[in-house]
């Protein structure tokens, strides 16, 4: 007999929250959701491992508003209840909307505060001094009110949450940690909320918990194939670019997509590129302040565009060793750099809630088992498909064979396939891709940032008013010479009809009139016809291009 799941109205919620979590489209907890809730709401310390999507995020939230909540029917004073510590400050943004929503309708009871920013201290004072329910900050920041004294968490906390756990030392906050549990009381109830489980995981464990209910809910750390399909591809540079062309151009990709690469500057000669054919890109990396990181993810998650490619930078990790970042400091990085210092506390792989990811490119195969578990976990999330496809050079081919030992566990064969086909079919695309890179130089990419800095810049709350007390100021670098990062060749944005290949010539319909133009469906990298998008709806968007020339006889496209 089959495992009837624990409904949200069984578990003793206050009615608000229930309202809350109805009007959030929950219809039933996630399994994770399922296991934690009741386990929390008895006061235990709990150690909980799940794959990224699963519902982490409500699975601690919710106990925390309800206990909140119950401690308040008997008069106590205001006072910092809940601390919840996080290792990106995109993740403490995203945890404070989810604690905003799940508050909706008791928002006077449990006020949320999110510290996590880099503004000054006096700035968030004022809204620390109001003492939040519930504050959310990465461990250096939190430390610092605490040090400040605009934070006292000693007499008055009761519950503390440490999200991404796996990642809080490999982003350099150790020390930080530490420091921060000197100020806390001796008793507490501890969450650790993780996706791996690693040695920091093992390291926090015996700092934080107390007899804690170890939760290992899902097996493997990815949803299994019936949900989400992973593909390598054996490529080298050239190819790459090729590829990604092909299938953005071709829209054999469809739906939102995240391409990872492995560097910053990777990030801008991968969007010129993509400029080249007239296929529009963000860009999303440490270089960019936190307001403008939010925003471009808000906007992707609202469908304003459909690509982003951003990078995680295992490389930032290389100063975890260090004390948290101070203005000298910041000052000689920049100086050595030649350009915007990068922020320590970004991340994208790890905590951003993307919504509705169709499919995970990763560009450049990434350097640890952890983050391509963290990278391909932007997409299948919940109970949505997904399809993961790694580039894979000669050089990453250890790399490739770590990941899919690691993924298949126990299982005899690997999740991430092959993902194979004829090269030839598409090597008409060559000369046009030798084309856009003759325009992506060193230069070019280099261009390419200082112009993004600059219109950071321009659109800087810090600046905004200073600008508005030196108006020729602004005047002056809005008049500064206008940069071309590469030369945009016209011709590159449409796809000739005689370079498709024979065997997607009745699949793809390139643009070659305005006519056709008005009369077809408008896409980002191309254009489709509304009878075909009608027959793709449902079907995987890479296996489109997985075929040999013929097909099998169910008529699904065959593997060479």
């Amino acid at each position: 007999m089959a495992h009837e799941r624990l409904q949200f109205h069984e578990m003793g919620l206050d009615d608000r929250l229930l309202k809350a979590v109805a009007d959030l489209g929950w219809s039933k907890p996630t399994l994770i959701q399922e296991k934690v809730i009741p386990l929390a709401l008895d006061g235990k310390d709990l150690l909980a491992r799940a794959r990224t999507g699963s519902g982490k995020t409500a699975s601690y939230g919710i106990p925390v508003i309800q206990r909140i909540l119950a401690s308040k029917q008997n008069v106590r004073e205001q006072d910092v209840r809940a601390l919840i510590v996080v290792p990106t400050k995109e993740l403490g943004h995203q945890v404070q909307i989810m604690m905003r929503q799940l508050t909706a309708y008791c928002s006077r009871d449990v006020r949320v505060a999110d510290i996590s920013s880099k503004v000054d201290l006096s700035t968030q004072r004022p809204i620390l001094m109001e003492k939040p329910d519930v504050v959310v900050g990465t461990p250096s920041r939190v430390l610092a009110h605490l040090n400040a004294q605009n934070l006292v968490l000693r007499s008055s906390l009761e519950m503390l949450v440490v999200d991404e756990a796996d990642l809080i030392f490999s982003f350099g906050f150790e020390s930080d940690l530490k420091n921060l549990l000197c100020h806390l009381p001796n008793i507490y109830q501890s969450f650790l909320m993780s996706a791996t489980f690693n040695e920091d995981v093992q390291t926090l464990k015996e700092l934080l918990l107390h007899n804690p209910v170890i939760l290992k809910l899902q097996g493997s750390q990815l949803p299994d194939s019936s949900q989400l399909q992973q593909y390598s591809i054996k490529c080298e540079e050239e190819d790459k670019f090729l590829l990604v062309y092909t299938l953005l151009k071709l829209c054999l990709v469809k739906g939102k997509t995240l391409l990872f690469v492995g560097t910053v500057d990777r990030c801008y000669r991968l969007k010129l590129f993509l400029e080249q054919f007239g296929i529009p890109a963000c860009v999303l990396n440490s270089e960019l302040p936190v307001q403008s990181r939010c925003h471009i993810i808000a906007q992707f998650n609202q469908g304003f565009y459909d690509y982003i490619i951003a990078t995680d930078e295992q490389s930032l990790t290389d100063t975890a060793a260090a004390p948290q970042t101070t203005a000298g400091k910041e000052k000689k990085k920049t100086q050595k750099k030649g350009g915007k210092a990068k922020d320590k506390e970004y991340g994208v792989s790890r905590g951003v809630d993307f919504q509705n990811v169709a499919n995970v490119i990763n560009f450049d195969f990434p350097k640890t088992v952890e983050s391509y578990i963290h990278r391909v976990g932007r997409t299948a999330r919940a109970d949505n498909p997904g399809t993961a496809l790694s580039f894979v050079s000669h050089t990453e081919l250890g790399l490739l064979s770590e990941v899919e030992e690691a993924l298949t566990g126990d299982e005899t064969n690997s999740p991430l396939k092959p993902y194979e086909f004829k090269m030839e079919q598409i090597e008409g695309f060559r000369y046009r891709c030798r084309d856009a890179m003759r325009s992506v130089t060193k230069q070019a990419v280099k261009e390419a940032r200082l112009k993004e800095i600059k219109q950071e810049l321009l659109n800087s709350e810090k600046l905004k008013t200073y600008f508005e007390d030196n108006p020729r100021d602004l005047q002056l670098l809005r008049h500064d010479k206008d940069l071309h990062p590469a030369v945009v060749k016209p011709h590159l944005k449409n796809v000739p009809e005689y370079l498709i290949p024979e065997a997607l010539k009745g699949v793809v319909h390139p643009l070659t009139s305005r006519r056709r133009r008005r009369k077809e469906i408008q896409r980002p990298g191309g254009v489709i016809k509304s009878s075909f998008k009608k027959n793709i709806r449902g079907k995987n968007p890479l296996k489109s291009f997985q075929y040999t020339g013929g097909k099998n006889k169910k008529g699904k496209a065959s593997q060479s």
